[in-house]
């Protein structure tokens, strides 16, 4: 029997919006017990004094390049980032080479999961066969082996014919549509349109090419009676548009990412490439207005969209390198201090957009720090300040902006079954 005892820490509970001061007893990978002045003599004793013990996080939102690219990040190596970075449950996208379109290569990748012995994949197959926007793919293969939800990231469905027929059927298999919205038309994935686009003389892509893709895809998912997931949100426009939908109770869910809650367009003013993602860093006016929607719900939940490159495709003129950050293993540490220390969110309310909201989105049970429950909690120490060094990372790509800065805030320990991780 293996035992671990984690002592003196303080238990939050996000379900209950609670924090209490708790010893957690873990055996052969389930909760035995959770109460004050635990003993168990033959117990790896983990210190949790002055830090915080919760449930494991749910990333809605990644992207693991396996099959294809597996120099930037194979699924295994990226269930072990995750894991570092205190996700214990992760939804990678499907825009792999080839893509995750079929029951085979769904049952694949939960295989090449299953031996990281880390985080667990919760498969996301394509909406579309080849995410060529053409033809619907495998739904009902891929549900049967294991898929929870469907998307064609990276493109946004254009058809409106087609995608009504998407919806429907993910209907009948409860699968969850989630979606890449952009009109392709309105939208460069180079900087957000305004007066820095401008200066830089670089292309801009308008908010509005977001919202009204997000728009169209609402008023199907009205229509349908099917489960609307928007990806990735990034401008004002998009937050009205989820509001109005939200307050006519059309069954849609939303999320953003760390990057939109914390950076701006400013951040481009130095050509680091770094700083290129897709959708674009947007003003400073619609990342006050993605924090204000996420206190209020509009937002659900918070994804890493975890984006490895490697440095050929990130050392390059801004016009030509790849978009996209890694976030699994910085994404506490940027939350914490963006939106906790400034008093934005309390901590069990950070923790509920990244672990019960998710679960609830995903369809899946949350996890929780009780009695008989599956062993799923990270310990964070929101006092600890560290500098994110390459030799840290755990991914197999570097592209961070937060590389070399000054963080507040890590997560400690993973736990998850059997599976236990300790950052030093």
């Amino acid at each position: 029997m293996s035992r671990r005892l984690f002592t003196g820490g303080r238990v939050i509970d996000p379900l209950k919006g609670t924090v209490r001061v708790a010893d957690v007893l873990i055996e052969d990978g389930r909760i035995k017990a959770v109460g004050r002045n635990l003993r168990a003599a033959d117990a790896e004793k983990i210190d949790c004094r002055n830090r915080y013990l919760a449930p494991g996080f749910i990333d809605l939102h990644c992207h693991l390049r396996q099959p294809g690219e597996e120099q930037k990040e194979s699924i295994a190596s990226g269930c072990r980032a995750a894991f570092a970075g205190g996700w214990t449950q992760i939804c990678p996208m499907p825009n792999t080479t080839p893509p995750i379109d079929s029951e085979a290569l769904v049952r694949f990748e939960l295989e090449a999961a299953r031996t990281a012995d880390a985080a667990r994949v919760i498969p996301v197959g394509c909406c579309t066969k080849g995410r060529q926007g053409k033809e619907l793919a495998e739904l009902g293969g891929m549900w049967q082996a294991g898929a929870r939800a469907i998307s064609d990231d990276g493109s946004w469905v254009s058809d409106a014919g087609l995608f009504r027929r998407i919806l429907e059927y993910a209907k009948t298999f409860d699968l969850l549509v989630m979606s890449h919205c952009e009109v392709p038309e309105l939208v460069s994935e180079l900087a957000d349109e305004g007066v820095v686009s401008t200066r830089l003389g670089l292309a801009g892509a308008p908010g509005v090419g977001e919202a009204i893709a997000a728009m169209r895809d609402i008023l199907l998912a009205h229509l349908t009676h099917a489960r609307l997931h928007i990806c990735h949100v990034s401008s004002a426009e998009t937050v009205e548009v989820l509001r109005w939908a939200k307050a006519r109770g059309i069954a849609v869910t939303a999320e953003t990412c760390p990057h939109y809650l914390a950076l701006t367009v400013e951040q481009l003013n130095q050509f680091d490439t770094n700083y290129k993602v897709n959708p674009p860093l947007r003003s400073e006016a619609d990342r006050k207005a993605l924090v204000r929607a996420l206190i209020d719900g509009t937002i659900d939940a918070i994804a890493t969209d975890h984006a490895p490159h490697s440095p050929e495709d990130k050392d390059k003129e801004f016009s030509a390198a790849a978009s996209g950050i890694i976030g699994f293993e910085t994404a506490f540490s940027v939350l914490y201090e963006t939106l906790v220390v400034k008093k934005t969110l309390t901590l069990p309310e950070l923790i509920a957009r990244l672990t019960v909201v998710p679960a609830q989105i995903l369809g899946v049970e949350p996890p929780r720090i009780v009695p008989e429950a599956e062993a799923n909690l990270v310990v964070l120490d929101t006092e600890a300040t560290w500098i994110l060094t390459e030799e840290k990372i755990v991914s197999r790509s570097h592209n961070t902006p937060w590389l070399g800065k000054k963080l507040r805030g890590r997560v400690i320990a993973t736990l998850l079954g059997e599976s236990f991780r300790l950052n030093q």
